[in-house]
C-alpha cells in the first residue's frame, strides 16, 4: 500500500494518470476516503486520504476476484453465446458467476472457459466505468438479450447511480471497483460447477454456477491448491465418519447426531468451559426451550430475525382449556430468556456484574444452501453468557473477556487469531447516542490491550456493535468463533433495572459473549485444526492397552482397570491381530497413546508407551507410566498453553 498526499491528486482526473506519471508498479485499485475505487474513474472532489493498493493488500484480492468473475462471464459469452449472465461476485474463497444455460457446463467446458480467460488476460484490456440512465440501461441489456440484467436494474433503488463496466467488447452491470486491466490475472483455476436458484429462491429458475479461484501469481495459486488438498484430508465430515464421532440423517436435516465418542468430546468442551465459569464468577442457568412469540416481539427478534426462527401454534381443544390459541417459537438465542430471568428479581448495584451462562439448545432455520456439516447447522448450543453490569463496569468486563479469550484459545493449541470490530448495520434498534458510546467502548478496550483490529462497517448485530475473534487453523484458514457484543436495547425493551448506591433505579448494560461460539461449529473447526488428533484431555479414547499375545491378556486387563480407576478413558485390544496391526488401528482411530504389554513388561510390571505419531517412549515402571498418562490426559489449566 502506498500513501498519497490528497493535494497531489488532481480533481476531475483519474488516478491512473498520477500512477503513470510516478511510474508506480502493481497498483491494483485505490482506497479513497475509506472507499475502494478503480484507478480509471475520475476523482470528483478533493479527498481526505488516498491509499494505492498493491497485491499484498486484502482488499486488492477482492478486486482481483470480482474482476476475474467479469472476465469469466466474457469467456462464457464468447464460447456459449446463448448463455445469459446474471450475477458474479467475489467471495471469501474466490469468485463465481451464475448463468442461465442448458444443459449446463461439463468439466471439459470449464477447461475451455479457463483457457479463454487466460487469452483475455493476455490482452491487458482495461476495465472502464460508464454511467447511464435507467431507461437507457434497461434498453441496452434488453437489446443484448440479457433479461436477468434488466430485472436487476428494476430492483435498484430509484436514486442510485447506475453504472456498467466494459473490458474489451464485454459489458456488465456493476458498481465496481475493478482492476486497471485484465493482465493482473496470473494464478487462475476454475474449480467446479453447481446449481443455484436465481436470487437464492427455490421458487425461481435453477441456474448454472461456475466457481473459481484467482491470485496475483502462480505461486500463490499453487500454495492455495496444496492447502485445499490438505483441507480435504482434514474435512471434519470425513473425519467425523471415520472416527465415529457424529452423523446426519435426512429426517433431521442439518441437525447432527453425536455418537458416543463425539458426545464425549462435546461434553468435555462443556465441562472445560464450566471450569472457566467457576473461576471467573459466572453462574450457570437453565432456561425454557419454547417461548410465546410475544417474547421475541418484545426483544425485536420477531421483526428482525423471524425468517430464521421456527414457529408453532397451539389451539384450545376444549372450552375448559386454560391455554388459548397462541403462537410459540423455539428459541434461536438465549438473550431474551435471560432478560426475563434477570427481571424476576430486584438487583442491587452491589450484586453487579451478574454473569449468566447457559448451555441451552438453540434452533435456527438456516437455508439448505448454506448449511455445511457442523459449521452451519439448525440445532446447536453455545458457550453462551450474558453480563449485566453498570456503565462504570463495562470497560473492565470487556477487558476481562478479551483477556479470557487470550487464555482459552492457546489452551487448545490455537495460537493465532484476528480481531474485527463490526459497527452499526442499516437495520438496527437503539439510539444514536447508545450506538456511539458502545462502539467507542469496544474501540477503547481493544486499544487498551494494544490489539490490532479491522473495522467491519455495518456488520454489527441489529441491537449493538460487536468484536469478532477469527482464529487461524493449522493450515492457515480463518474461522470466526468468539464474539463480544454490546447491547443497550434489550435492557430498555425489557425494562431491566438495578438499585444504585443513591437508592434510585438505573438501567443495566448487557454484554453478549461467547468464546467457542456454537459448540457444533467449534467441534467441526477444531476437528479440522487437529486433523482428528485431539489433545489427550479431549480424545474419546486416551490410551489403548495392547497385549502382544494372549499370554499377556491378564496383565493387560489389570493395567486397563488401573487406568480406568485413575479416570483415564482407556480401551483394550485383545483381538487375534498381530501387534503391528493393533498399533496401526489405534493410530487410525487417533488414540493419543498405546500401552504395549509383552513378556518383559509382564515380568517387570512395566508398560511400553507409544505416541500416536509413532514415537516410542520406552517401557516405564507401571506406576510411573500411569502417572505420566494421567498427566497427559488432564485438561489444561486456564492460562496454561497446551499444544495439540
Amino acid at each position: 500500500m502506498i500513501e498519497v498526499s490528497p493535494s497531489e491528486i488532481p480533481v476531475g482526473k483519474a488516478l491512473w494518470e498520477y500512477i503513470k506519471a510516478k511510474d508506480l508498479k502493481q497498483i491494483v485499485a485505490a482506497r479513497v476516503d475509506d472507499q475502494i475505487v478503480d484507478v480509471h474513474t475520475p476523482i470528483k472532489a478533493t479527498p481526505k486520504s488516498v491509499q494505492l493498493l498493491q497485491p499484498d493488500d486484502k482488499d486488492a484480492l477482492m478486486v482481483l476476484r470480482h474482476s476475474t468473475a467479469h472476465v469469466m462471464a466474457e469467456a462464457v459469452k464468447k464460447l456459449f453465446p446463448k448463455a445469459q449472465v446474471t450475477i458474479g461476485p467475489a467471495t471469501d474463497s474466490g469468485f463465481y458467476y451464475d448463468y442461465d444455460y442448458e444443459p449446463g457446463f461439463s468439466p471439459e467446458d470449464l477447461e475451455k472457459i479457463e483457457a479463454m480467460m487466460r487469452t483475455i488476460a493476455q490482452t491487458r484490456a482495461p476495465f472502464r466505468r460508464f454511467t447511464m440512465s435507467r431507461d437507457e440501461m434497461k434498453k441496452m441489456f434488453a437489446d443484448m438479450g440479457e433479461h436477468f440484467k434488466v430485472e436487476i436494474v428494476d430492483g435498484i433503488p430509484a436514486n442510485d447511480e447506475l453504472s456498467y463496466y466494459k473490458q474489451g467488447e464485454f459489458v456488465d452491470l456493476c458498481r465496481g471497483p475493478h482492476l486497471p486491466h485484465t493482465g493482473y490475472m496470473k494464478g487462475l483455476k476454475l474449480t467446479h460447477t453447481a446449481g443455484a436458484y436465481w436470487r437464492g429462491d427455490e421458487k425461481n429458475k435453477m441456474l448454472r454456477r461456475i466457481y473459481g479461484v484467482v491470485f496475483f501469481s502462480e505461486a500463490e495459486l499453487k500454495k492455495h491448491l496444496e492447502q485445499q488438498e490438505e483441507a480435504k484430508k482434514r474435512d471434519h465430515r470425513k473425519l467425523g465418519k471415520e472416527l465415529e464421532l457424529f452423523g446426519f440423517h435426512p429426517w433431521a436435516p442439518a441437525s447432527p447426531f453425536f455418537m458416543p465418542k463425539g458426545a464425549l468430546v462435546y461434553n468435555q468442551l462443556i465441562e472445560y468451559m464450566r471450569g472457566v465459569y467457576e473461576q471467573r464468577g459466572y453462574q450457570e442457568v437453565i432456561t425454557p426451550q419454547i417461548f410465546d412469540a410475544e417474547l421475541f416481539k418484545r426483544s425485536g427478534h420477531y421483526d428482525n430475525y423471524r425468517d430464521n426462527m421456527y414457529f408453532a401454534s397451539t389451539h384450545a381443544s376444549t372450552e375448559t382449556d386454560e391455554q388459548d390459541a397462541r403462537e410459540f417459537s423455539s428459541k434461536p438465542m438465549n438473550c431474551p430468556g435471560h432478560c426475563l430471568l434477570y427481571g424476576m428479581h430486584k438487583h442491587s448495584y452491589r450484586a453487579l456484574p451478574y454473569r449468566m451462562a447457559d448451555f441451552g439448545r438453540l434452533h435456527r432455520y438456516e437455508r439448505s444452501g448454506v448449511t455445511a456439516g457442523l459449521t452451519r447447522v439448525r440445532t446447536f448450543c453455545q458457550d453462551d453468557a450474558h453480563i449485566f453490569c453498570t456503565m462504570g463496569q463495562m470497560q473492565s468486563e470487556m477487558l476481562a473477556f478479551i483477556d479470557l479469550v487470550g487464555e482459552v484459545y492457546p489452551a487448545f493449541g490455537i495460537s493465532e487469531w484476528e480481531v474485527k470490530l463490526a459497527t452499526r448495520p442499516e437495520k438496527s434498534i437503539g439510539s444514536d447516542e447508545a450506538w456511539t458510546l458502545a462502539e467507542k467502548s469496544l474501540h477503547d478496550a481493544l486499544n487498551q490491550r494494544a490489539i490490532k483490529y479491522e473495522v467491519l462497517k455495518g456488520e454489527g448485530a441489529f441491537y449493538g456493535p460487536k468484536i469478532e475473534f477469527h482464529i487461524k487453523d493449522a493450515i492457515g484458514r480463518s474461522w470466526q468463533l468468539g464474539t463480544l457484543q454490546v447491547d443497550f436495547a434489550l435492557p430498555e425493551r425489557f425494562d431491566l433495572t438495578y438499585v444504585d448506591s443513591d437508592n434510585t433505579e438505573k438501567r443495566p448494560l448487557m454484554l453478549h459473549r461467547a468464546i467457542f461460539g456454537s459448540l457444533e461449529r467449534f467441534f467441526g473447526v477444531y476437528l479440522e485444526h487437529t486433523g482428528g488428533n485431539f489433545p489427550g484431555f479431549l480424545a474419546p479414547e486416551q490410551v489403548r492397552v495392547i497385549p502382544v499375545s494372549g499370554d499377556q491378556n491378564p496383565y493387560a486387563q489389570e493395567v486397563l482397570e488401573i487406568l480406568l480407576n485413575q479416570g483415564i478413558r482407556a480401551g483394550l485390544d485383545i483381538s487375534n491381530e498381530k501387534l503391528g496391526a493393533k498399533i496401526r488401528d489405534a493410530q487410525l482411530m487417533k488414540v493419543p497413546y498405546a500401552g504395549v504389554v509383552g513378556k518383559k513388561e509382564v515380568s517387570e510390571r512395566r508398560l511400553a508407551i507409544r505416541k500416536r505419531g509413532g514415537e516410542d517412549l520406552g517401557a516405564l515402571p507401571l506406576e510411573e507410566a500411569v502417572a505420566f498418562l494421567v498427566k497427559e490426559s488432564a485438561a489444561p489449566k486456564l492460562g496454561t498453553p497446551k499444544g495439540v
